[in-house]
């Protein structure tokens, strides 16, 4: 029977496919598909880790049972015999290998989704105590990951080729929630589009969703317990809607849906070589936003002029607590300025903290904090720890020789938090220079992202060559709202009259200063809002390159100077919504 599940819109297009269920907890397990010939080894590998996991749980009763007084341990040699004969239960093990036989799982991705599915059958038992069994499953099944690991391939798929003959049935994911640098492990993988039941439109995993370009429906509520393992499944990451089991006439008809987007698709791609100019002849820069150095590729491709934000935080992201050192990071920042091929590429300083947490191991940015988005997080994380924000520098110094590079920090809101950075890329700089190592001159910039910092303007505009203005935090702490949470995302309002107000205060004064501004955050990518911003006196957008081509057709329909008259009274106006319908 057809139901549908609603959450939020994030990420364009229609996702037609099988779900895969994946507890967040069990996001980093690999998942890839196996060739024919490759199964026996998969089941293999599989009897393997079972026997490993059985051998330890005998050591440990048999430790026990040479204890002086086993009667001192009962319930956790009642829990061991429980745990056996989980091991052995034919339920998961002919499960397990119906995954891999069948549809041609890796091991890893096989036990899981089994686990998934008796998961839910334990939820739905009457009896509390069986329910708690679930628990002691879980632990079973983690043990036996543990024994793969070591032998396990890369997270989605890394390395792993998606055999042709095993994915003609495309998979969407459906998890909890998942993390940005989860995220970014679906760049390669088999997933065609994903639900989370958390998570907001601006989340910075729905960034990355649009970055990666494909279909992305969040804050979804219960769509991880409302959804079956296996289920038929269509997201529509337009409407924000999930149809669960649809009928053969629905699935015609959002396989439609599926081909009208790839020919509009098409058809933009033709704009790529096309000059963003609009009617009255305004040059506008179209830039990209990239997480990692091998997005460059994709900028070009959509005709980006340059990068308008490379996001660090991304390469440290993930590590088990091991922070990237100054080599590693020059070698990802020369990349992604090598991959321009003579284009700027504008590098933001590390920006951790809030939705994009560190390991716990890492540093402070990893600890709970009552707000994370109030706490230790950006330009605040990085002055508390000077020598690691030094080799960031100079890693982005180092850089900045091979190429034009523009060095932007995030989360300004102080004069002293100001001076300090200034005295620290000075510093770098000298070190670079008295070590003999070649470095690049780079245009220094600051993000405008809170309110202290949008309503003192003249202050950063004395101390940098250009300002980016990040729309996603602006508004979210403008409106005093997480923009991570879905409870309040019909809250969450770019046209609200404050937000406008500080963005349109701010690009007037750079202006009139002449220094650049462009904007970073999601209202430059977002298409309804394009002829406002133009209206604004905005010259420069960035944005993830999958939405370029869309704001350039906006682009080349739109006369500034008329629409300058509008913006203005959309300005002033008390309900600024009203007045953005065409």
């Amino acid at each position: 029977m057809t139901f549908s599940v609603h959450g939020l819109a994030v990420s364009r297009g229609i996702a037609i496919g099988r779900a895969v269920i994946v507890a967040s907890s069990r996001v980093d397990v690999a998942h890839y598909f196996v060739q024919a010939e490759e199964v026996e080894g998969e089941i293999e590998r599989l009897r393997h880790a079972r026997n490993a996991v059985a051998e330890e749980i005998l050591k440990v009763q048999h430790s026990l049972n040479e204890l002086e007084s086993t009667d001192a341990h009962p319930e956790l040699t009642a829990l061991l015999d429980v745990h056996l004969m989980l091991l052995q239960d034919e339920q998961l093990t002919s499960g397990v290998k119906h995954w891999i036989v069948d549809r041609h799982y890796n091991a890893e991705w096989a036990l899981t989704t089994q686990l998934e599915v008796i998961a839910r059958q334990f939820d739905e038992m009457e009896d509390p105590y069986l329910r708690e069994r679930k628990a002691d499953l879980e632990q079973v099944v983690e043990r036996m990951l543990r024994v793969m690991r070591g032998v396990a391939s890369p997270v989605a798929g890394g390395s792993r080729p998606v055999h042709d003959n095993t994915s003609e049935v495309p998979l969407v994911l459906i998890a909890h929630d998942l993390s940005p640098a989860d995220m970014l492990q679906f760049k390669q993988s088999v997933f065609a589009g994903f639900v989370t039941d958390v998570g907001g439109k601006t989340s910075h995993t729905a960034i990355v969703a649009r970055s990666m370009d494909i279909p992305a429906v969040v804050g979804a509520r219960s769509a991880s317990h409302l959804v079956k393992q296996d289920d038929w499944v269509i997201i529509d990451g337009d409407a924000g809607v999930v149809l669960v089991d649809p009928s053969p006439i629905l699935l015609a008809e959002y396989g439609f849906k599926q081909r009208q987007g790839e020919v509009e698709r098409e058809r933009l791609s033709r704009l790529k070589n096309t000059p963003a100019v609009t009617l009255d002849g305004q040059k506008i820069e179209l830039l990209a936003n990239i997480e990692q150095p091998e997005d460059a590729a994709a900028a070009l491709k959509a005709g980006a002029v340059g990068v308008g934000l490379f996001r660090s935080e991304f390469l440290f992201m993930g590590r088990d607590g091991k922070l990237p050192d100054e080599e590693e990071q020059y070698q990802a920042y020369r990349r992604a300025v090598e991959g321009m091929q003579g284009l700027p590429v504008t590098i933001r300083t590390v920006d951790v903290g809030a939705d994009k947490p560190l390991d716990r191991s890492a540093s402070r940015a990893g600890e709970d904090h009552l707000n994370p988005a109030l706490g230790l997080r950006a330009i605040r994380w990085s002055l508390s720890e000077p020598s690691m924000f030094l080799a960031q520098l100079r890693a982005i110094l180092r850089a900045a020789a091979h190429g034009p590079v523009n060095l932007l920090i995030p989360m300004l809101a102080h004069a002293s938090e100001i001076r300090q950075t200034l005295v620290l890329v000075n510093r770098a700089r000298e070190q670079l220079a008295s070590a003999g190592v070649p470095q690049g001159a780079v245009k220094l910039g600051a993000m405008i992202e809170v309110p202290a910092a949008a309503l003192t303007i003249p202050l950063f505009l004395r101390h940098f060559d250009f300002l980016s203005v990040g729309t996603n935090d602006l508004i979210q702490y403008t409106l005093a709202i997480d923009r991570a949470d879905e409870a309040v995302s019909h809250l969450y309002d770019p046209v609200h009259p404050a937000v406008l107000h500080l963005l349109a205060s701010t690009i007037a004064q750079c202006r009139e200063q002449g220094k650049g501004v462009s904007v970073c955050g999601e209202m430059a990518g977002d298409v309804t809002l394009t002829r406002l911003l133009l209206g604004l006196g905005l010259r420069s957008f960035s944005m993830h390159p999958s939405q370029i081509l869309a704001v350039k057709q906006q682009i080349l329909r739109c006369d500034t100077g008329r629409l300058q008259t509008w913006a203005q009274s959309v300005l002033a106006a008390e309900d600024p919504a009203a007045l953005m319908v065409d």
